[in-house]
């Protein structure tokens, strides 16, 4: 392990986590980053760092090259956007934006790679080549990534590779990985049952009924992933509102239900197969009790698929900053979306996750008392310092 790193980057948490404090008092949403992407571009110009702003509307690249000549060239990513929650921690630097807040960490990836810029640029002698460090808006399932990448992101930042941390609820300071697919596509369906509605006591049975309609529906949603999935391969039909009625009238047979959820999946064969059965499970049932169906499917992010070459780099960087038996090397895929997966359709990479939690802690993201763990940055900031000085070498 390279001790010397770690302890070297200590030397800094105290200046970084200051940083972290400071933006995740101050989150901000999804473009409008402005703030966030201000103190970034002040801190990287501090450095002697070359910034361009403005990248994806509100993103920003740091560019650094060494003193050794070399022709590779690599991108770091982090992302800044918070989410819509209202925070329930009691930290000192609690989120001053009633509603918004920090809570996936994007505070603590974007001080991570703000460490690792500041160390390699008072040590340019130890890299070859020029070092890309991305910060991404956006990432919260509004596609801060194709942003970037419709504003020429690889043509005006040529790079050779590019790579992704995020952090995860697992023991501080380990690191998990897998080449092939690892992070699952994301998307949102609605449905929406018409009928006639009507009195629920003296008229029911002249009525179309959704609510019985929509019962049917959710149980049979289920079925798409026991007998329509492959059972070898890997999903998720999840429902997350319904609204119809109201409560001052519950005598009264609504004449219209919306039911939302989420699907998630691995394989794009997989995403077509939801979401062709979420439509005919709709219009089938609907037809069978009098009704008619409206559905909706988006299709937010992509699966993220990790190269076998780039995954091999990113873990043998890993096991140089925490040791072989502190790095998953083959970890389960995991059902949340990130979008960096639009990268990765771009450009050879590898994304990888770092554990934050301290011994009997529990830290899981998008909950309102999340908060960045801020042990863990020492950890992030030597990985990526690794990753750059093991990437852009002279051999």
């Amino acid at each position: 392990m390279t001790t010397a790193l770690l302890h070297k980057v200590r030397e800094m948490q105290a200046e970084l986590t200051t940083i972290r404090h400071d933006i995740h008092a101050h989150p901000e949403m999804a473009m409008g980053e402005v703030r966030t992407s201000a103190l970034i571009i002040a801190k990287l110009t501090e450095w002697g760092i070359t910034v361009t702003d403005g990248v994806g509307k509100t993103g920003v690249v740091g560019t650094l090259t060494g003193v050794k000549p070399g022709d590779r060239t690599i991108g770091l990513r982090a992302d800044m956007d918070a989410l819509q929650l209202t925070e329930q921690s009691n930290v000192s630097y609690c989120s001053t934006k009633p509603g918004t807040m920090h809570a996936c960490g994007h505070d603590g990836h974007t001080v991570m790679l703000l460490g690792a810029a500041k160390h390699l640029a008072e040590h340019r002698d130890s890299f070859c080549g020029t070092v890309h460090f991305i910060f991404q808006p956006a990432e919260e399932g509004q596609k801060g990534a194709i942003a970037m990448i419709n504003d020429k992101l690889f043509e005006r930042f040529p790079m050779d590779a590019i790579y992704g941390l995020h952090n995860y609820g697992e023991a501080l300071g380990q690191f998990a990985i897998r080449s092939g697919p690892f992070m699952a596509a994301s998307d949102r369906w609605f449905v929406t049952f018409y009928g006639t509605g009507g009195h629920g006591g003296a008229g029911a049975h002249r009525a179309t009924d959704v609510t019985v309609l929509q019962a049917q529906f959710l149980l049979a949603l289920q079925t798409i992933v026991s007998r329509n999935v492959n059972a070898l391969d890997t999903a998720v039909i999840s429902v997350g509102a319904i609204e119809s009625g109201s409560f001052d009238s519950v005598n009264v047979m609504p004449s219209k239900i919306r039911i939302g959820g989420t699907a998630r999946s691995l394989k794009e064969s997989v995403r077509d197969t939801i979401e062709r059965r979420i439509k005919e499970l709709a219009d089938g049932l609907a037809a069978s009790y009098g009704c008619r169906a409206e559905v909706e499917y988006v299709r937010l992010g992509i699966a993220l698929v990790n190269h076998e070459e780039q995954t091999k780099r990113a873990i043998k960087a890993a096991e140089a900053v925490v040791g072989e038996a502190n790095v998953n090397k083959n970890r389960e895929p995991s059902m949340g979306g990130e979008d960096f997966a639009f990268f990765l359709v771009e450009r050879p990479g590898s994304f990888i996750f770092l554990g934050i939690n301290n011994k009997g802690e529990s830290r899981d993201i998008h909950s309102p008392t999340y908060d960045f763990n801020d042990d863990a940055i020492p950890y992030g900031v030597a990985y990526w310092i690794k990753l750059v000085q093991q990437e852009l070498c002279n051999q």
